[in-house]
């Protein structure tokens, strides 16, 4: 049983794959306790794995993002290795806490400050509030996203990308056009 908060299907809104359809699997909980969380995932569902592929199955695209709170306390291989069966492509956001089953298709690690676990990110997506973030530009990713803190200093992510160019521009795009 997967503690799930939500289940949806919408278009992703941050990083590389914004503007993709995504089904959604939003888990409950997580490890960290960030001031400026703004999900609320504390409650959820257990629900079992059928009924998770059942659900994400309702909807047409293949493109599966595990999401939270922290999916990494949920997920375990089998559950990885069922998704893949049923033909999904698998990205993950998470804090990079806790090591990942093998075989996901796309990690996004969004630091908090927290000892990293993760032996492979695909990209980087840091919620920019002005600390430093040299160490996460050394990080081994493909990409490196600095985003702003709920839409609220665009302008100073923009300056600090400016001078700083291994960085790119994420911005909360299902924000900024009402997408849920």
């Amino acid at each position: 049983m997967r503690k799930i908060n939500e289940i949806f299907y919408s278009l992703q809104g941050e990083g590389f794959y914004t503007g993709t359809p995504a089904v959604f699997i939003r888990f409950s909980g997580c490890n960290l306790k960030c001031s400026f969380c703004d999900t609320r995932h504390e409650t959820g569902t257990l629900m079992s794995d059928e009924a998770i592929l059942e659900a994400i199955s309702a909807y047409p695209s293949d493109f599966v993002v595990l999401t939270g709170g922290e999916p990494s306390l949920w997920i375990d291989q089998p559950f990885i290795d069922r998704l893949h069966e049923a033909g999904k492509y698998i990205s993950i956001e998470t804090n990079g806490t806790h090591p990942l089953p093998d075989g996901i298709d796309w990690v996004t690690c969004s630091p908090k400050g927290a000892p990293l676990q993760l032996k492979h990110m695909d990209e980087i997506k840091v919620v920019y509030t002005g600390q430093d973030v040299t160490e996460y530009a050394r990080m081994n990713a493909a990409w490196h996203f600095l985003q702003p803190c709920s839409c609220q200093n665009t302008q100073a992510v923009i300056d600090y990308i400016l001078r700083h160019p291994e960085w790119r521009l994420s911005l909360q795009t299902h924000k900024l056009v009402n997408i849920p």
